[in-house]
């Protein structure tokens, strides 16, 4: 069971590693080989038919190139294609398994539809108590401050140590925002 995580991982690499050739020869190759790899990604065996059948198409576009990088791409599109056959129900089930305890019976659209509303409204019901424990927070920080005469060392150092991390969390997202450069925004 613990192996498959890795599986699945050789699976991706193996449908990113198809992309790249495709990248190299053509969008319409390069888009099917994406969909595999997006498919195999994010659902595993849950649409297993699905990746095949994509693997299958870029196998074929591949096969009608007649390139020597095309017949390389289409040998790595079978081997995908074998893969997800061979690992995707294993990795399926036992993904189920160890979290069948959240799974709603019957797992209908409409029960779906429900269950999302019932979240939806209970987080707006929510908000009124996280409105009070806001505002206590605020409270508390007041009364901090008025009696900063009191306050000691450690607490200083606490305070500081939150500060540090919130504007380290800033910089992480200014970063992410830029695309991971550290020198600025491409323009």
């Amino acid at each position: 069971m613990a192996a498959l995580g890795p599986k699945m991982a050789q699976l991706q690499s193996k449908a990113l590693e198809a992309a790249m050739l495709a990248a190299k020869h053509g969008k319409q190759l390069q888009s099917k080989a994406c969909e595999a790899t997006m498919l195999a990604a994010e659902h595993g065996s849950a649409y297993q038919k699905q990746l095949q059948a994509k693997a299958s198409e870029a196998t074929r576009f591949a096969a009608e190139q007649g390139s020597a990088y095309q017949k390389q791409l289409q040998s790595k599109a079978c081997e995908a294609t074998r893969f997800a056959a061979k690992q995707g129900s294993a990795y399926h089930r036992s993904l189920m398994e160890r979290n069948k305890q959240y799974v709603v019976d019957p797992p209908t659209v409409e029960k779906c539809r429900e269950l999302s509303k019932q979240l939806f409204y209970t987080r707006l019901a929510s908000l009124p108590g996280r409105y009070e424990s806001f505002w206590k927070e605020v409270d508390g920080a007041k009364l901090l401050l008025t009696n900063r005469k009191n306050l000691k060392v450690e607490d200083l150092g606490v305070a500081a140590l939150f500060g540090i991390e919130l504007y380290a969390w800033l910089c992480t997202g200014e970063i992410i925002g830029r695309g991971f450069t550290l020198t600025g925004y491409d323009v």
